[in-house]
């Protein structure tokens, strides 16, 4: 197959794509340099080629939330931070389960139990630990999601125990560069992120680990964390744009936005260094992207979303993102859990009222606290 943009830069990496090659860095920060209009495109047809042109939806919980002792300079949830949102302990597994049918009747393939700590320990909280293992158990029983799980840091036999008990990937972003990271987080290190990661994939799970865009960094440490991420081996690429939180290092000292070009591009080159990964738009874009403007990165490589709302602020609806995966003329995905986009889009749901669940879920409800 031959792509013709004009742009020799952009051709050239296309074409080794294509043929089963691999782009380093140089190529790479030779491609986030050119034009979007030449970028956007190119990628759509990597995603093409090695995809199904369909679009991937993940929807989360947030299982715990708030008094994390870490640092995270984005984090609403650290408790170095005043940033006013309630918080609250490990969810009754039920609440979750109810929050995992919610995703699931909204079209979610999988669902995130997440919790905002170091680490949820087996051995230090084991109270809670039993309480994860039973909310894995509801929604992989009770649901047809794909089971994921970010829990923060993990030992080997923690990690061994969730892969044993069907989790599908477990979600541990590195944030940014190894350069960067320390600017961001200094609780912990960028090597204790990629240590856990590789427990988990040693173990057996996917790996889901990406990026927060726009908090300072340059676009060559974009570059670095996508590599850095090709390295570690991992199957899903969120991307999330900062949405700055009041009381939060970065929700005060970030003076400029990232750009929409800045964004596309990023997407764009994150698909060439990752043809066969889905690359998944997720926490921020609301905010940094006008509503006509979402459709963007789905037309510049992007084919996964993470739909409903997110840990501390409301998302959009899931029906919502439908239409914008349709505009971009691509389809929801449906592998794990087939439902009716129609009945998704018209808002209805196969109860007569809606099931109150917690944050971070496809629902409104009165446990979110705005930033």
């Amino acid at each position: 197959m031959v792509y013709e943009t004009g742009n020799r830069t952009v051709d050239d990496a296309v074409a080794t794509i294509l043929d089963g090659g691999e782009l380093d860095r140089t190529d790479a920060l030779a491609l986030i340099a050119q034009p979007v209009a030449d970028l956007a495109p190119a990628a759509d047809v990597v995603r093409s080629y090695f995809g199904d042109d369909t679009v991937d939806a993940c929807s989360i919980v947030n299982a715990k939330a708030g008094n994390c002792a870490e640092d995270c300079g984005f984090c609403a949830q650290s408790v170095h931070f005043d940033t006013g949102i309630e918080t609250y302990g490990f969810l009754d597994p039920e609440e979750i389960l109810d929050a995992a049918k919610r995703a699931e009747r909204d079209g979610a393939q999988r669902f995130g139990i997440v919790v905002a700590e170091k680490g949820v320990s087996k051995r230090k909280r084991p109270d809670e630990w039993d309480d994860v293992i039973r909310a894995i158990r509801l929604v992989r029983d009770e649901t047809d999601v794909e089971v994921d799980a970010s829990l923060g840091i993990l030992t080997r036999e923690e990690a061994e125990i969730l892969a044993d008990e069907g989790i599908n990937h477990y979600n541990h972003n590195i944030e940014t560069s190894p350069r960067y990271f320390p600017n961001v987080v200094s609780t912990h290190s960028f090597d204790d992120r990629v240590k856990t990661l590789e427990r988990a994939k040693s173990v057996g799970m996917d790996l889901c680990a990406g990026v927060i865009l726009g908090m300072g960094e340059s676009p060559t440490d974009r570059v670095d964390a996508a590599l850095a991420l090709r390295d570690i081996g991992i199957s899903s690429l969120p991307v999330n744009v900062l949405n700055p939180v009041a009381g939060t290092p970065l929700g005060e000292e970030i003076a400029s936005e990232i750009t929409t070009e800045e964004i596309i591009k990023t997407i764009a080159v994150y698909r060439m260094l990752h043809p066969e990964v889905r690359v998944r738009l997720t926490g921020g874009r609301e905010v940094n992207l006008d509503a006509d403007e979402q459709h963007l990165p789905f037309e510049a490589g992007a084919d996964g979303i993470l739909t409903g709302d997110y840990l501390t602020t409301e998302g959009q609806s899931p029906g919502d993102d439908i239409e914008i995966i349709e505009r971009a003329g691509l389809e929801p995905n449906m592998e794990a859990n087939e439902f009716d986009p129609e009945r998704v889009k018209s808002g209805r749901t196969d109860e007569d009222s809606a099931v109150e669940t917690a944050a971070g879920t496809a629902v409104t409800n009165t446990r979110i606290t705005e930033d």
